[in-house]
């Protein structure tokens, strides 16, 4: 009897070894799981974006009365948002590039890049988001990606983590990139400060770009892109909310606040023939430092300065 209890415990043994030994999941799970109220965290290991819980709250979104350039950032208004949680940096190249082997995605080309000898935008036939005309590191924000290119992602890492993963809205970015602050810049009033808390057109640039008059007097460092967190985070944690790159919102363009919800809700109405880009870049001047700052392009469109940013339900 005592023999037979023992070949029976040996068997479970067996197959419970047998068990730990099955391949693991493709995805591997962060460990530990992310807590209740964890402020950061990270759905998986490697490929996932670091996110940052943002909590529920109003602000006005708009044009502060000192804004110059205020055609298309009209009415002021309030939002009220519930709570979400966002990139906390900008999606690099490095996670970009596991969604683009697994999906098999086509880089494409044409992207859209700024010549050092013409000084203008033009579409270079040869550049993608591996050869933007620019070196860049794994750590790099991703660019030379379209919105279309920047929701098949967010749609596979849905499918990755079996969480819903999404473009911000655009009352969620700014929102984000303002982290409770009414000023011109997120870090204040004065435009001095810029190469301290984002990368745009700079003394680095110019160094490239002989003739712009947009470059501020300071030096940031970098010409092009930075790795993303170089600079320090705004009060929600998000590094790069203003500079490095423009990044995509799920929003269609319009040129007021008019028809744009209040409740922090992506606007889809109109021929949605433009979305939004938010934040500015390496490429832009004090004017796209501001989280008031939009812009719009094409879909389709693919450029060295325009990258984006994901957010995830709560």
């Amino acid at each position: 009897m005592f023999n037979a209890r023992l070949i029976v415990l040996s068997l479970l043994l067996s197959a419970f070894a047998a068990v730990l030994a099955l391949p693991g999941p493709a995805l591997a799970m962060a460990s530990p799981p992310t807590a209740p109220g964890e402020k950061e965290f990270r759905d998986c290991t490697d490929i996932c974006p670091q996110m940052v819980r943002v909590p529920a709250g109003s602000f006005q979104m708009g044009a502060i009365p000192v804004d110059k350039e205020r055609h298309n950032i009209q009415p002021v208004h309030a939002v009220t948002l519930g709570a979400f949680a966002a990139g906390k940096y900008e999606v690099t190249r490095g996670e970009y590039a596991a969604f683009a082997k697994d999906t098999a995605r086509v880089a494409g080309g044409n992207c859209e890049t700024i010549s050092p000898k013409t000084e203008i935008l033009e579409h270079d036939p040869s550049a993608t988001w591996e050869k933007p005309s620019f070196t860049q590191t794994d750590r790099d924000p991703v660019v030379c990606v379209s919105w279309e290119d920047a929701k098949a992602y967010v749609g596979w890492l849905s499918k990755k983590t079996g969480k819903h993963y999404r473009l911000l809205s655009e009352s969620e970015w700014e929102y984000a990139a303002r982290a409770g602050t009414t000023t011109h810049y997120w870090w204040g009033e004065d435009p001095a400060a810029k190469c301290k808390y984002a990368n745009g057109a700079d003394q680095s640039a110019k160094g490239v770009y002989k003739t712009w008059v947009r470059a501020s007097a300071c030096d940031d460092g970098h010409a092009f892109t930075a790795p993303v967190g170089s600079f320090p985070a705004n009060a929600f944690g998000l590094h790069d909310m203003v500079g490095n790159v423009w990044e995509w919102v799920e929003d269609c363009y319009a040129d007021s606040y008019d028809p744009q919800p209040r409740n922090g809700a992506p606007y889809t109405g109109g021929d949605c023939k433009f979305r939004v880009n938010r934040g500015g870049s390496w490429y832009n001047g004090m004017d796209g430092m501001r989280p008031a700052s939009r812009d719009n392009t094409d879909p389709t469109n693919h450029a060295n300065k325009v990258g984006f940013r994901v957010a995830r339900d709560e």
